[in-house]
C-alpha cells in the first residue's frame, strides 16, 4: 500500500513539475534565482509595415515561425499590413487575419493608414475610407482577446461608452509593465483631406488623447514598473526639435506633413505626461520604415532631450525581420531591444 501511495505521489509530482516548465517557457511565471522568486522577466515580438507585396507574402510565413520559435509573451503588430497602393478589399483583410492566426503568441495588431486612411487612391480600389475602418473594426476588433493561437485579455476604450466605437484602442498588462495600443496613423492622421476626414480625426483625437492620458494615470501605480505606447504613425518629434543643436535637423527622416500636423496635440500631451511621470518610457511606430532606437522627445522649456523616454521603430517593407522587447524590472531601463534578423528573409545582395 505504501508503495504504490508513493507511485502515485511521484506522478503528480513530475506531473506538476513539466507543467510549471511550460508556464515557465511560455513566459507565464516569474523564474527563482537565488531561491527567491523575483519580478518577471519576459520577452515579446514587435513587426510592422508588412506584408507589402508578392515577395513579403512569401517571406511572412518565415517572419511567423521565427517568432513562433521563439519564447515570446506575445506579439504586437504596429500597423499597416499592406502597401496604399493595394486594394483595400474584404479578401484582403481576410488573409491578413488569417496570417495572424497563424501565430502560436498572443497577436495584437493595431491599424495603419493604409488598412483604411489611403483606401481612397484609385489604386487601392477607391473606397470610402470611413467605411474602410467600419470594416476594420469589425474583422480585427471584436470580443476582449487578442489574436492568435493562445490569446491573451485586452481592455477596450469602448468599454467607456463615450468611447464605444474606438475598440481598437487596447491596454493590457504583462508582468509589471502597462502596455497601450493608440490608434494614429500615417497620411498626417487623416487630417486635411476632406471636411468628413477632419470630422473623424477630431473624434478620434480626443479618443486617443482620453486614453493617453489614462494610460499615463494608471501607470503610476505601484505595481507598475514602466509604460510602453503602440502606434503606427511616426508622429514626426523632429518638428518640434530644438533649433540648437542645428544638427539635429539634418537628422530628420520623417517626411514633411501639411500643417497643421495631425499630431501635434498627442506630442503635446505625450511630453506633458511624460514629464510628470518618473518611469521608463517606450513608443513603439512604424510608418516611415526606418529601423531606429533614439530617444527624440525634448523638452519645450529646457531644450533638451527627456531621458526616460525612448522611440522604437520597427523594422517595415520592404525587410521582413522583427524586434525582440526584453523586460527586466530589476534592471532601471526596464527594456532591452534586439533587432531578430530572419536568416530565410536575407537579400542576396549584387555586386557594387
Amino acid at each position: 500500500m505504501h508503495k504504490s501511495q508513493d507511485g502515485s505521489w511521484r506522478r503528480v509530482y513530475f506531473r506538476y513539475q513539466a507543467l510549471w516548465v511550460l508556464l515557465l517557457l511560455a513566459g507565464w511565471v516569474a523564474f527563482p534565482v537565488g531561491g527567491a522568486a523575483q519580478a518577471l522577466r519576459f520577452e515579446f515580438g514587435l513587426i510592422g509595415d508588412l506584408p507589402y507585396n508578392p515577395e513579403q507574402e512569401a517571406k511572412f510565413p518565415h517572419l511567423i515561425q521565427a517568432m513562433n520559435e521563439a519564447h515570446l509573451a506575445f506579439v504586437v503588430h504596429n500597423g499597416d499590413f499592406k502597401s496604399g497602393v493595394t486594394p483595400c478589399s474584404d479578401e484582403l483583410f481576410a488573409d491578413r487575419k488569417a496570417l495572424f492566426q497563424t501565430s502560436t503568441h498572443p497577436f495584437i495588431f493595431l491599424p495603419g493608414d493604409n488598412e483604411w486612411t489611403d483606401c481612397h487612391d484609385a489604386k487601392a480600389g477607391g473606397y470610402d475610407p470611413l467605411e474602410r475602418l467600419t470594416k476594420l473594426r469589425e474583422v480585427f476588433f471584436q470580443g476582449d482577446d487578442s489574436l492568435g493561437q493562445r490569446t491573451l485579455p485586452l481592455t477596450r476604450q469602448s468599454h467607456d461608452p463615450p468611447y464605444a466605437k474606438f475598440r481598437e484602442n487596447v491596454r493590457w498588462t504583462y508582468g509589471e509593465v502597462l502596455f497601450v495600443g493608440l490608434h494614429l496613423v500615417g497620411s498626417n492622421n487623416n487630417l486635411g483631406r476632406t471636411s468628413e476626414a477632419d470630422a473623424e480625426y477630431a473624434e478620434r483625437n480626443a479618443a486617443n488623447l482620453r486614453w493617453l492620458q489614462q494610460a499615463f494615470e494608471l501607470a503610476k501605480r505601484p505595481e507598475y514598473q514602466a509604460l510602453m505606447l503602440i502606434t503606427q504613425a511616426n508622429p514626426n518629434f523632429e518638428d518640434r526639435w530644438p533649433l540648437a543643436p542645428a544638427h539635429l535637423k539634418a537628422l530628420r527622416i520623417a517626411p514633411s506633413e501639411p500643417q497643421p500636423s495631425g499630431f501635434s496635440d498627442f506630442l503635446t500631451a505625450l511630453e506633458r505626461e511624460t514629464l510628470a511621470f518618473d518611469k521608463p518610457v517606450v513608443l513603439v511606430h512604424g510608418d516611415t520604415h526606418y529601423f531606429r532606437i533614439d530617444k527624440p522627445l525634448y523638452s519645450s522649456t529646457s531644450k533638451r532631450m527627456i531621458e526616460h523616454f525612448t522611440r522604437v521603430e520597427t523594422f517595415g517593407a520592404p525587410n521582413a525581420h522583427w524586434m525582440r522587447a526584453m523586460v527586466d524590472p530589476n534592471d532601471p531601463q526596464v527594456f532591452l531591444f534586439k533587432p531578430e534578423i530572419v536568416k530565410k528573409n536575407l537579400v542576396k545582395h549584387g555586386a557594387p
